[in-house]
């Protein structure tokens, strides 16, 4: 009896001593899964910086030489949109990273977060209360009174919303001399007027100020539900210049008018 009951305390023993080889192994696994992620994040972040030196070097050689070389602003924009992805896959590491840390007891990495700027003033604020408790929720009693309250700011955007505007003009008829009375029709910036001055100034900034063609811009109405054929945008691009021709001429002499100019 007494031979299988030493039996019985070594085998615990060594089962003890298992487990706690086991647990160990675990531990020093999950340690460096929890480095290799954070050596990832370092790598990122590197990546990121060299991207953004990069994409400033080349910016500012553009500045220094011109646009004369399309070749550049292409380059540009591939360094961009290289740049954003970087971006992306620094921040699935830094999440992966922060998870990882949180199952993992090892020395956590001292990484420089990016303080976040506060959103404009003149952006309107949509307030949303959350139901609060109407009862203590440790011990039931009713008798709360409100101590203060936390705000969680986030950035929202409205689609865009298309609507037609109906300008009715009613008729009147006089029942002494039968004449019909009609209210003039509302001026149009350009001929036939179908479209609205909103409308017209949004299509002239993104040809010439995001230098968005006419057909990227006929693709992205049709796909929001409202189709405009590559030749009316045209054509109300013409008449928009047409309009504006007075302006630009009193541009041009005010321009011409210096007795120095400098070009790039």
């Amino acid at each position: 009896m007494s031979e299988t009951a030493s039996e019985i305390a070594v085998l615990r023993a060594a089962l003890a001593a298992a487990e706690a080889r086991a647990s160990a192994a675990e531990g020093a696994f999950v340690a460096a899964k929890g480095e290799l992620t954070q050596v990832q994040a370092i790598v990122s972040a590197s990546e990121d910086m060299i991207r953004r030196l990069r994409l400033q070097i080349a910016k500012l050689r553009r500045e220094q030489y011109g646009h004369s070389a399309e070749r550049h602003a292409r380059l540009i924009e591939q360094l961009e949109m290289q740049l954003e992805d970087l971006e992306t896959d620094l921040e699935q590491d830094r999440a992966k990273a922060d998870a990882d840390a949180a199952k993992a007891s090892v020395t956590a990495f001292e990484r420089r977060r990016p303080a976040r700027k506060p959103f404009p003033e003149h952006l309107p604020r949509e307030r949303v209360v959350v139901e609060a408790p109407t009862s203590c929720t440790c011990c039931g009693s009713a008798r709360i009174v409100k101590m203060g309250e936390d705000i969680t700011e986030t950035l929202e955007v409205i689609p865009r919303q298309w609507k037609v505007v109906q300008t009715v003009r009613e008729k009147f008829t006089c029942r002494d001399c039968e004449k019909i009375s009609q209210p003039p029709a509302p001026f149009h910036p350009t001929p036939r007027g179908w479209a609205g001055p909103n409308l017209l100034a949004m299509v002239l900034f993104e040809k010439f100020g995001q230098h968005q063609p006419l057909n990227r811009q006929a693709e992205r109405y049709a796909k929001e539900g409202v189709e405009i054929s590559l030749s009316t945008l045209a054509d109300q691009v013409g008449a928009c210049a047409v309009a504006l021709r007075p302006i630009h001429d009193l541009i041009r002499a005010h321009v011409l008018g210096a007795e120095r100019l400098h070009a790039d």
